[in-house]
């Protein structure tokens, strides 16, 4: 029996993928999403190409409405939480539609699932934001990077919280409302921290989505801002590999369950955001690409790299794709796809 889905944030980037994955599989999907970001109608005309017009159930709509997502989530056997606002720049500039979207919306999608009856099981995305700058963990420079000095692994899920920037706040006041919904009302929900997801279907800009950006900037030549010194070091993960960890954790449930994962590339998937990605950009382009300057941005952490291992340990999960593979795989896409720019 096909189990229910209900994906809001389904028009998204990851959101479209994963429901291509599931309907490929048969399953039932309702997107769930409010359309406001500018590939979504993009994204659905995808699915619609691919699948047909009435392959999936499409709900135009928002999270902050708790009536409309309650409604929504009746006949959900799983809840893929992926709606928000999603750039910190954005949440400093209007903190409460940042607060309303994510931390007020999180919670009306956790009221509908456990008002439903049916026993959801519910994913969260939410973001490596919740550790703050880390202040207290040592860096050191290279000269391309920044690495941590003492976290050779990377950045574990015992690393103490703290919620810096308006979007670090509403989105950990999710992922700390969806981690206490399993212990207090026994809701099968995972939270999945997540750091750089890119890949296909992503059309990212400036303030999120820094890999696709930059890429995609760099196809149709429009200007690229740096921020910082540009050596500041992130793990990449490729779309494919995500969607991957949510199907782990759907059938190992009894396990994830409560539980809280870093998700991200890890020590072998690192990459300097310009001083070493800008060089597999311009090998993949052909020419050297110009770039301006600018300063730091507010909670523009130097290092952040994920250690993956209870993701590992308790999933049977790691990353598959490798950063170069990941990236000329992106860079392929957008070239093929300039027109949608």
């Amino acid at each position: 029996m096909a189990l229910n889905y209900l994906v809001t944030g389904g028009a998204g980037f990851i959101g479209s993928n994963y429901v291509h994955r599931l309907l490929q599989r048969g399953a039932h999907v309702t997107i769930y999403d409010n359309l406001s970001r500018a590939g979504a109608p993009r994204n659905l005309d995808w699915l619609k190409k691919d699948f047909g017009e009435k392959s999936f159930d499409m709900q135009v709509a928002d999270v902050r409405d708790a009536a409309f997502i309650r409604t929504a989530a009746r006949q959900a056997d799983v809840i893929v939480h992926l709606a928000g606002q999603v750039a910190v720049t954005t949440s400093v500039a209007d903190p409460r539609s940042d607060f309303e979207a994510n931390a007020f919306g999180t919670f009306n999608a956790l009221e509908a699932a456990r008002l439903s009856g049916r026993d959801p099981i519910f994913i969260y995305a939410s973001t490596n934001k919740v550790y703050g700058g880390m202040e207290d963990v040592a860096v050191a420079e290279d000269a391309t990077r920044w690495h941590y000095a003492d976290l050779v692994n990377g950045c574990p899920e015992t690393q103490p919280l703290d919620f810096h920037s308006p979007y670090g706040c509403s989105k950990g006041t999710g992922d700390q409302y969806v981690r206490d919904y399993a212990r207090i009302y026994g809701l099968r929900s995972v939270v999945f921290r997540q750091s750089c997801i890119y890949g296909p279907r992503q059309f990212g800009i400036e303030d999120q989505g820094w890999l696709a950006w930059m890429t995609i900037a760099a196809v149709t030549g429009r200007r690229i801002t740096i921020y910082g010194d540009g050596k500041q070091v992130r793990d990449v993960l490729h779309v494919d590999d995500l969607l991957d960890a949510y199907d782990a954790a759907l059938e190992k449930i009894d396990i994830a369950k409560g539980r809280v994962y870093n998700m991200g590339g890890g020590a072998r998937n690192v990459l300097a955001v310009w001083s070493e990605f800008g060089p597999l950009l311009e090998k993949l382009l052909g020419r050297k690409i110009e770039v301006a300057r600018a300063g730091w941005r507010p909670g523009d952490q130097r290092v952040f790299y994920a250690n993956f291992s209870k993701a590992r340990n308790e999933l049977g999960w790691e990353p598959k794709i490798g950063l170069e593979q990941g990236i000329e795989r992106l860079f392929r896409w957008v070239k093929e796809n300039q027109a949608l720019f």
